[in-house]
C-alpha cells in the first residue's frame, strides 16, 4: 500500500472511530424512539437497527478478524442492547444469521433508524456517504430506498429540525400526557410495581428520556431510590444515558 493509501485508511479509521463514539453518545435517541414504536397503533419504522462488531481469532493471525453487521428486534434494559444478527457474516463462522446477542451500549459501532424513509443515526454509513461523489450518494440511497440526507447533518430525533424541543422530550410523550396521568392514577400498583429483575416503570421511564411520565410517577409516590438487581437507580440510568433534562427531576 502507497504511503498516500496509508494515509487515506488511517483518516477513514479515525473517523470511523469518531462515529463509533458518536453512536454510543446518542443511543438514547434510539431507544427512546423503539420506545414509542412500541406503542404505535401504527408502526412508523421503516427500520430500526443496530450495528455491532462481531470477532472471531484465528490460529493464523495474532489478531481477530472482526465484522461489524447490523441487528434487529432490538430490546433494551437500561444496560444490555439485545438483538438478532440480521444477516450471514462473510468472515466469522462462531455466529450466525438469526442469533440472538446481547452487547453493552459501549460496545456498539452504530444504529439507524428511518421513518418516513428518512434516516437518523448511521454514523458509519455517513462516513462512507462523506467520502462519495454526489451522484455516487444518490445511487447509494436509491439502493437502501432511503433519504439518508446531509452526512455532516447527522439528525438523532424525529423532526428535530422544524421542532427543536423534540430534542428534548418525545412529541408523543406530551401527546400521551393526560392518558398517562390517567392511567398511573387508576392504576397505582404499577407506580410501585417491581419485575424480577428489580425494575421499577420509574426505571423505565428514565431509560426513555421520558421526564412527563417520571414527574407523574414521583407525584405518585415512585421511590426515586429503588435500585435494580444490579443496582442500579433511575438517577443512575438517566447519567449513564445523559438524560439531562432528567437528572435534576431525580436528585
Amino acid at each position: 500500500m502507497s504511503q498516500e493509501n496509508n494515509i487515506i485508511y488511517a483518516e477513514q479509521n479515525e473517523k470511523m472511530k469518531a462515529a463509533y463514539l458518536k453512536a454510543q453518545d446518542t443511543f438514547n435517541y434510539f431507544w427512546r424512539e423503539i420506545y414509542w414504536e412500541a406503542k404505535r397503533m401504527v408502526p412508523a419504522h421503516d427500520l430500526s437497527l443496530v450495528k455491532i462488531p462481531f470477532q472471531q481469532m484465528d490460529e493464523a493471525n495474532a489478531e481477530p478478524t472482526v465484522e461489524h453487521m447490523w441487528i434487529s428486534e432490538i430490546a433494551f434494559d437500561g444496560e444490555n442492547i439485545t438483538g438478532v444478527l440480521m444477516n450471514s457474516p462473510n468472515l466469522l463462522t462462531n455466529v450466525a444469521e438469526g442469533d440472538t446477542v446481547t452487547r453493552k451500549v459501549s460496545e456498539i459501532s452504530d444504529w439507524m433508524l428511518a421513518i418516513d424513509r428518512k434516516t437518523y443515526g448511521g454514523y458509519t454509513i455517513q462516513v462512507l456517504r462523506s467520502d462519495m461523489t454526489e451522484e455516487a450518494r444518490k445511487q447509494h440511497d436509491e439502493a437502501w430506498g432511503l433519504d439518508f440526507g446531509d452526512p455532516n447533518n447527522i439528525l438523532v430525533a424525529y423532526k428535530q429540525e422544524e421542532n427543536e424541543e423534540n430534542l428534548i422530550e418525545h412529541p408523543m410523550s406530551k401527546v400521551m400526557e393526560k392518558p398517562a396521568r390517567d392511567y398511573f392514577e387508576a392504576n397505582l400498583d404499577a407506580v410501585t410495581a417491581i419485575d424480577e429483575n428489580g425494575v421499577t416503570r420509574l426505571h423505565t421511564e428514565t431509560i426513555a428520556g421520558n421526564k412527563i411520565a417520571v414527574e407523574i410517577l414521583l407525584e405518585l409516590g415512585a421511590d426515586k431510590t429503588a435500585k435494580t438487581n444490579t443496582g442500579k437507580t433511575a438517577l443512575d440510568f438517566a447519567t449513564a444515558l445523559n438524560w439531562k433534562h432528567l437528572i435534576p427531576v431525580l436528585k
